[in-house]
């Protein structure tokens, strides 16, 4: 059953000419986590632009393919600005090492996201 939170997302697609490949599967963890999940390679191509990267999957939705949905409301949409910035947002202690690794993989996603939809990043954001 397609949800108003999917049909935004595939409305959204559509208009702008979004498409997503689900280029590869496995199981593992994510996040230094110890639970299990299907981890999705994924990529997302838009005006002779790409983005591929890894999606885990939500524990509950197990196996199932991720829709575009579950893939758009994830992104980082926001710039997250500087590491000191980023760890009073989140709830981090500036002299972690996992918070500073935590930081750069955001900063690398929000320059990608930046990149492939800065041109429509507000309609993005509504996409929650």
């Amino acid at each position: 059953m397609k949800t108003n939170y999917d049909k935004q997302a595939d409305d959204f697609a559509k208009k702008h000419g979004l498409k997503l490949q689900i280029l590869g599967k496995r199981r593992g963890s994510m996040w230094g986590e110890n639970t299990e999940r299907s981890i999705f390679k994924c990529k997302l191509s838009r005006n002779g632009k790409s983005y591929t990267f890894d999606f885990g999957q939500s524990v509950a939705a197990g196996c199932d393919l991720p829709k575009m949905y579950d893939i758009l409301a994830c992104l980082t949409k926001y710039d997250p600005i500087n590491f000191k910035d980023f760890c009073a947002e989140y709830g981090y202690n500036e002299d972690s090492i996992r918070a500073a690794k935590v930081y750069r993989a955001v900063f690398q996603e929000w320059k990608a996201i930046d990149r492939l939809f800065g041109d429509i990043i507000e309609e993005l954001q509504e996409i929650n």
